[in-house]
């Protein structure tokens, strides 16, 4: 089955802690979205060394645009389970799309009904 890496995969792949998680990266099954790309390019403290990583990981992997129906799950999400604004994306993104969602942050997708979610993270 195919999944989307959330933001916080990506960031933490940059580190030789969680260099493991690069072969998520380079996986056929991998899928980024475009929510995750504005979420960790656009963090005002990255570095450049991880800026160029960063935007070689979104080179790499397939990066999926939300369209209307992306932004309608969106906006269903947010209302019922109060998550912020990229989560609810991300979330729609991955139900939209039957992707289960790789993260370590499992508390903010879990109480989602019938989305998948998987911390790789060992």
């Amino acid at each position: 089955m195919a999944f989307l890496l959330d933001s916080n995969i990506i960031i933490y792949s940059y580190s030789s802690e969680y260099e493991y998680l690069r072969a998520l990266i380079v996986d056929e099954s991998c899928i980024v979205s475009e929510i995750s790309r504005v979420e960790v390019l656009g963090y005002h403290k990255l570095k450049k060394e991880e800026e160029k990583y960063v935007k070689d990981v979104f080179k790499y992997a397939p990066i999926i645009v939300p369209d209307e129906d992306v932004f309608d799950r969106a906006i269903e999400i947010r209302k019922k389970y109060n998550l912020k604004l990229g989560d609810s994306l991300i979330a729609a993104t991955a139900s939209v799309h039957d992707l289960e969602i790789y993260t370590r942050n499992l508390g903010d997708f879990e109480r989602v009904i019938g989305l998948k979610c998987f911390n790789p993270i060992h």
